[in-house]
Parts: C-alpha cells; sequence; structure tokens
C-alpha cells in the first residue's frame, strides 16, 4: 500500500524541529515494518485544533486523488485534537483510508467515545442526504405541477455534477417564478436535473435577468 507520513507539532519553537525529525524516523520505521511505499512525508508546526492547515488538505488531496491508500501518524493527537479530530476521523472514514500509529505500532485503535460520536455523525449525514434528496423531489413535483417539462431540459445528463454547470436554463428560472416557486424551489428543481446550483446563484441570475 502506498502511505502518506503525517508529522505535526504544536508550535515553531526551533526545540520542534527534533520532534518532527523523531516522528518521521518511528514512521519511516512503521511504513518499513508493514511493507507500505511512502507516497510523501507531511511535516508541519500547527495547532491540533485548527483545521485549516495546508499540510491536512494536502494530505486529503493525496487521499481523493486515489495517489495514497492509508496514513501514518504518531498518535491521534497528532493528527488533530478535539472536533478538528473527529472531523478528519470522519473524513478519511468515508475516503477509505486506513490509519497506523506508531503508538499502537499498527492500526489506529479508536476510543469508546470517539467511535461513538461518529457514528451519530454518519446517522446525521445519512438524514441530511435524504432531507436533500426530498426535497429535491418535492420541488420537481411541484414544478411539474406547474407545467414544467424536464425532458426539455436534459442536454447535461450525461455529464458529471460540477462547476461546467453553472450555465442553467434562466428561461426555466423566470418561468417557474411566474407560478410562484421559491428560488430554493427552483434550486432544488434545477440540482434534480443535473445543474449543481444554489439558491443564491438562482436568485442572482434571476435579478441579472431583470435588469437587462
Amino acid at each position: 500500500m502506498r502511505a502518506i507520513i503525517y508529522c505535526r507539532v504544536s508550535t515553531d519553537k526551533k526545540v520542534q524541529e527534533t520532534s518532527l525529525q523523531r516522528q518521521k524516523e518511528e514512521l519511516m520505521k512503521l511504513a518499513e515494518a508493514y511493507g507500505f511505499k511512502i507516497a510523501e512525508c507531511i511535516e508541519e508546526q500547527a495547532s491540533g485544533y485548527e483545521i485549516d492547515r495546508e499540510g491536512v488538505f494536502q494530505m486529503l488531496d493525496y487521499f481523493s486523488d486515489k495517489q495514497a491508500d492509508c496514513l501514518l501518524i504518531q498518535d491521534e493527537t497528532r493528527l488533530g485534537r478535539g472536533n478538528t479530530k473527529i472531523a478528519l476521523y470522519h473524513q478519511l472514514q468515508k475516503l477509505d483510508v486506513g490509519i497506523y500509529t506508531s503508538f499502537y505500532d499498527g492500526e489506529l485503535e479508536l476510543s469508546e467515545a470517539d467511535s461513538m460520536v461518529l457514528q451519530i455523525v454518519s446517522i446525521v449525514e445519512e438524514y441530511q442526504r435524504k432531507i436533500h434528496n426530498a426535497k429535491i423531489k418535492r420541488g420537481m413535483k411541484k414544478a411539474v405541477e406547474n407545467g414544467f417539462d424536464p425532458s426539455k431540459n436534459l442536454s447535461n445528463r450525461n455529464k458529471a455534477p460540477g462547476k461546467e454547470r453553472k450555465d442553467f436554463p434562466i428561461e426555466e428560472v423566470v418561468r417557474l417564478r411566474q407560478h410562484e416557486l421559491t428560488f430554493q424551489e427552483i434550486a432544488d428543481t434545477l440540482n434534480g436535473l443535473g445543474h449543481s446550483v444554489s439558491k443564491a446563484t438562482v436568485h442572482r441570475r434571476y435579478q441579472e435577468y431583470l435588469d437587462t
């Protein structure tokens, strides 16, 4: 497997440089013991409570791009502390990333409390997804009841959703507004058709149309 080594210290004091080096050496030995190929070694000096860390984003990019399979850290506090730690656990779990530590000399063993919190987060996320899908269905149903024909607006149906879909049919927005749909309902309808747009974007484009 391809591994990312992540080392962190919380201050920029000179003495902490030896701690970073020690972490790196321990984790390189761990990688060798498990036969992992090191894809990248990331070192940074930042608070574990801070989520906005360049090293963290670099690490997540590797996993998102499937350029690495597992993460090596000295112990769980090196990854993060408090809510930041839980958030990163959850993100890594979604990316199916294995976490190994030199402290356990193997896979990370989550505490019972951390495991419980992650289960709760997963349940909440699942219900948020269900609510989002229900809103899209509700918006689509109301739009169709008001004369909207989705078959006329499926030119992008074979494309993956993304930024290129910001170009959406403004004429349909105008027509749906005439049928008294809210901007949120219109955004939900457009999302159901594959146009990745927010309520704010729909409202802004509608105002731009009125101003022309």
